[in-house]
């Protein structure tokens, strides 16, 4: 099993490129397949991270909605035509942030020892 940090910096990282692709606002991103696609795959590799992170890790926090981050993978890799960028969007203004914390804050709780 990988050390749980590869892949929480690898969330952040992830997080830091969707970051730069949306910074340009909702207007642009709906309008410009390259910055919705290179968005997608970010998110799509983001949630594939959250899933390999281990259970204990998961455990320790149930704050986050593990199971919906997996889903929404599903969603982005099997039923990509269902996705709805409305949603997409949704999501990158009211969950992405709340992630981002929580994950730097496991990323510092790891640094210290704690679980």
């Amino acid at each position: 099993m990988k050390d749980d940090r590869i892949y929480l910096d690898h969330i952040l990282e992830c997080l830091d490129w969707i970051a730069r692709y949306v910074e340009e606002g909702k207007e642009v991103f709906s309008a410009n397949r390259k910055t919705q696609s290179a968005t997608l795959r970010e998110l799509q590799t983001l949630a594939e991270s959250s899933i390999r992170l281990s259970a204990p890790l998961k455990a320790a926090h149930p704050e986050i909605s593990w199971q919906s981050i997996a889903g929404f993978r599903n969603v982005l890799v099997h039923d990509y035509l269902g996705i709805k960028l409305e949603r997409v969007w949704e999501i990158i203004e009211r969950d992405l942030p709340t992630l981002r914390a929580a994950i730097e804050a496991m990323r510092r709780e790891i640094e210290k020892g704690q679980p």
